[in-house]
């Protein structure tokens, strides 16, 4: 009885250890909010339309997977990090091209 206990114990620790190693990564998450909020801000100017905000947001979701499978060891090494940032250097570019682009606006 004591060995299952002890066991048990011994897990319940384990997993709250697990969760406080989580890699914290507030600089990259500020600036996927930052960038999520471009997207909102050009979908209610108008300078996004919906197909344009969709692949925009695809962009954003496939960063936040990135994120999460860097972070499921616990620790996040420099090359993940450095990946994840120039992902999200492409995607900011992404987004400044999309809302500045003469799709949707008469011209002549």
């Amino acid at each position: 009885m004591k060995k299952t206990l002890l066991a048990v114990c011994g897990l319940i620790l384990g997993i709250n250890g697990l969760a406080l190693a989580q890699a914290n990564t507030p600089v990259i998450d500020e600036r996927q909010a930052n960038q999520e909020q471009r997207i909102d801000q050009g979908i209610s100017s108008g300078q996004l339309n919906e197909r344009e905000a969709n692949r925009l947001n695809k962009q954003q979701e496939h960063i936040n997977k990135m994120e999460d499978r860097a972070k499921s060891d616990g620790v996040m090494t420099k090359k993940e990090r450095a990946r994840i940032v120039a992902a999200q250097d492409r995607a900011s570019r992404h987004i400044a091209r999309e809302k500045h682009d003469r799709q949707g606006k008469r011209h002549r």
